[in-house]
């Protein structure tokens, strides 16, 4: 079973770090989607992947999605505490086989599509964690001070 949840609120950077291949697509894909559009690429925030990394894996850990669970911090003071500063933020999490099928999910998504191409935002992080054959990703994205 595939489940995403969203919470609403070229070049792309490649040579930022990424953890992981399946990070770099997602990045590439989502200002693929904003060029698209005619929207200015997201800048990749070093703080931002710190705290999607911290809470994909608690996804992974739990073998399910959720935007926050018991005893979590909520996205904001994730974000804050790994040191993004921010005027809003919204973030994407989802759980699939494949960093193709993520985006895919995301994209035919209403809420995880306005988060992707919402042009007050300028900012991402995204993370993934596996486990067991399954990738659970998240994007953080933030209006960036």
């Amino acid at each position: 079973m595939i489940v995403a949840i969203a919470l609403a609120s070229g070049h792309y950077g490649l040579t930022q770090q990424f953890a992981s291949s399946s990070e770099r697509k997602l990045f590439t894909a989502v200002n693929r989607e904003r060029e698209l559009q005619g929207l200015p690429p997201l800048h990749w925030d070093p703080a931002l992947a710190a705290a999607a990394r911290l809470h994909a894996r608690e996804m992974a850990e739990h073998r399910s999605i959720s935007h926050q669970f018991y005893g979590e911090p909520s996205l904001a003071a994730r974000a804050t505490k790994a040191g993004s500063r921010f005027t809003a933020l919204a973030e994407n999490v989802a759980q699939a086989p494949s960093a193709a099928e993520v985006h895919r999910l995301w994209m035919n998504s209403s809420p995880h599509r306005a988060n992707i191409l919402d042009p007050q935002m300028n900012a991402i992080g995204i993370a993934v964690a596996e486990r067991d054959g399954e990738m659970f990703a998240v994007e953080d994205f933030s209006r960036a001070r």
